[in-house]
């Protein structure tokens, strides 16, 4: 599969529409990675941001992808899968010139001033510089593909055209050709991903066009200095395998980049913060939680470490568990609206915008709302071969492992005997996906040091209901993951702190 291109903008209509145009305005031709060398040294003097969105390589992988861009090496991305690998090679794309001249009409993309089909420089030839010019945006400019086992030439490279055949062309004649996606990407960046799945035919032909710079279709070769950067993505363990990827090709590339996961516990949590689309508010404590699931996850023993553990884990985490938010608020909201509140304006089933106030529910993520996870992401994980069948019960450990953690790193020092005194003389409190937060705060009452919990969370002074019950009910579990208080679940579903006994 193809990554869809979005809809080109309208060229300015500034831009120079005739080759003599073009020419009086000192336009000169460049390679595409001069381009992207004179584009990213202009980045850096004027010290902006070289890759959008890009989270924890700083230091690490984007000096090297600078130092690949400034040698004009093509280059491979060698990582587990969810390490950003994709992300990081389209970033590359807003590298080019944001526009760029063509030859209307050509598939190949070809320069005004260097056209490199017969066709396009006889064009050239006869229409001097009366020939109309195209502009092609930066989005246009990229192309990619997935690597599957029944990948053919004809959709790298191309294949002949029989219906042109059949109109009294030659074999040896270009236009007989329908090109594929890397000779239409051509004067752009193009992608290949999970390169080792790719046939040795195919690799073969595609280290032809990028070396030799000829086509080979079906027994006949056509040269064509096609002007292109190349960036594959690979596993480490199939790009090294030998037999997975042909010694040639694997010498074309002048850069080989190790990516990885985020290298600390607040790069996990900034990729979460950016990268997750979260329907209900998701305090700090359970995205830090989560976050902490994540990398407990990639580095148990019982998780497979040559697939990895995608980065995509701990931000599905959290939208899983923004969701269950804003289903326990929704469902009570049709019940009884005391945990709804009044919002002014918004967004109306039709799309328009409200005049008045409407009911809209309160939706806080809790701890407890992350039990779900470990069912419905499981899928996401590949684990070692003998652990077959305690897949949930092993999330489920270093889920309550990542919890505990986090309590300790946000209350330490904190006294809570103010919350293990409320279950004294065999009381309880019962909270659950369902139980509002009214309701849990309506158990709980004037807890002693809950300021200070609160106060540590990060909550302020005046939090909303479905803000403290998420605080309290961290503590609790907290407590009962320190053994502090013992926890029990009903049959209805819904949890139980008491005493330890």
């Amino acid at each position: 599969m193809t990554a869809p291109n979005p809809v080109p903008p309208i060229p300015p209509t500034d831009l120079p529409g005739t080759l003599g145009a073009l020419r009086a305005a000192g336009c000169r031709y460049r390679t595409v990675k001069q381009e992207l060398r004179d584009n990213l040294l202009a980045r850096m003097r004027d010290g902006g941001p070289r890759f959008a969105g890009i989270v924890g390589y700083d230091d690490t992988v984007l000096p090297e992808v600078e130092r690949a861009l400034l040698a004009g090496h093509d280059m491979v991305l060698l990582g587990e899968r969810g390490q950003g690998k994709t992300r990081l090679i389209r970033s590359l794309a807003t590298l080019l010139d944001e526009w760029t001249p063509v030859i209307v009409g050509s598939v190949l993309n070809e320069h005004p001033l260097h056209p490199i089909t017969p066709a396009s420089r006889a064009l050239v030839a006869e229409a001097g510089d009366d020939l109309p010019v195209g502009w092609l945006h930066r989005s246009m400019r990229y192309g990619e593909k997935l690597a599957t086992p029944d990948t053919s030439v004809g959709d790298l490279i191309g294949d002949v055209d029989p219906i042109r055949l059949a109109q009294g062309r030659t074999l040896g004649d270009p236009e007989t050709i329908h090109f594929g996606l890397v000779p239409r990407t051509n004067r752009g960046i193009f992608a290949v991903n999970e390169l080792p799945d790719l046939a040795e035919r195919i690799q073969v032909a595609l280290l032809n066009v990028l070396e030799e710079r000829d086509i080979q279709v079906r027994g006949y070769q056509l040269r064509l200095p096609l002007d292109l950067l190349l960036v594959a993505s690979a596993n480490p363990e199939d790009y090294t395998n030998r037999g997975r990827i042909i010694t040639p090709l694997k010498d074309r590339f002048g850069a080989e980049i190790r990516t990885h996961y985020p290298a600390d516990l607040e790069l996990e949590l900034a990729l979460i913060r950016q990268e997750a689309e979260l329907v209900a508010e998701v305090p700090e404590h359970v995205l830090e939680m989560l976050a902490r699931f994540a990398r407990a996850v990639r580095e148990s023993p019982s998780v497979d470490p040559r697939s990895g553990v995608s980065a995509r884990f701990a931000i599905a985490a959290a939208e899983t568990v923004a969701a269950a938010a804003l289903r326990r608020a929704s469902l009570l909201a049709a019940v009884s609206p005391d945990d709804a509140e009044v919002l002014t304006g918004g967004p109306s089933s039709t799309g328009d915008v409200n005049e008045g106030p409407f009911l809209a529910p309160e939706a806080v993520a809790r701890v407890g709302d992350a039990v779900s996870v470990t069912s419905t992401l499981r899928g996401k994980v590949e684990f070692e071969s003998g652990e077959e069948g305690r897949e949930i019960e092993i999330l489920g450990h270093l889920l309550r492992t990542a919890t505990a953690e986090t309590f300790r790193a946000r209350l330490a020092g904190l006294d809570l005997t103010g919350f293990t005194v409320l279950v004294e003389d065999g009381k309880a409190i019962e909270t659950g996906e369902l139980v509002p937060a009214t309701d849990l705060l309506g158990q709980v009452g004037t807890v002693p040091g809950l300021a200070k919990v609160l106060d540590r969370l990060g909550v302020g002074d005046a939090p909303s209901p479905g803000q403290a019950a998420a605080a309290v009910e961290f503590v609790l579990e907290g407590l009962h993951l320190s053994r502090r208080l013992g926890k029990d679940v009903t049959d209805s579903g819904r949890t139980r702190y008491g005493g330890r006994d």
